[in-house]
């Protein structure tokens, strides 16, 4: 994969750049893949739904609203996402089991961390364009993820 701050010199004009304060806190510094998402409030039954399936390689992007009251992806959810073969999530909102999270071999960007967590009540959107750090993320497009940022590149 080529630096995130490489991609935006070669795609100028057509590559967005989430300007969300996120942290590194996976196993995998850097990743890519094309995007799947999760609309979902304090409840990540969705999330888990989703990191259940096969990833073949994509990056899901969960959009929490940026709440910081509760965490949406903890070490048992990133566990089973790396072992179904997902690139890595994005988070605007929380993570928990910080120190785990560091030696599971998945991409993890967030907002911060939060040990409680997330109620469970089936709520939640899959797959629909979510906005957050001035980037609209659409499923099917490409997400780029280094120590530099995310960056998102329409698919065509």
């Amino acid at each position: 994969m080529k630096a995130v701050a490489d991609l935006c010199d070669e795609h100028e004009g057509a590559i967005e750049v989430c300007v969300a304060p996120f942290r590194d806190f996976g196993g995998r510094a850097a990743f890519f893949g094309p995007i799947r998402t999760v609309r979902c409030h304090e409840d990540n039954s969705k999330v888990r739904e989703v990191l259940s399936e096969p990833g073949l390689g994509q990056v899901l992007v969960i959009d929490g609203g940026g709440s910081m009251h509760c965490a949406l992806v903890g070490d048992a959810i990133a566990a089973d996402a790396a072992a179904n073969g997902w690139a890595g999530v994005v988070v605007n909102g929380c993570v928990r089991d910080a120190s785990v999270l560091a030696g599971i071999e998945l991409g993890v960007k967030a907002l911060g961390s939060n040990p409680k967590r997330s109620i469970k009540r089936g709520e939640g959107v899959i797959d629909t364009p979510v906005a957050f750090g001035g980037v609209v993320f659409v499923p099917g497009d490409m997400l780029y993820a280094d120590a530099d940022g995310v960056a998102v590149l329409p698919a065509d």
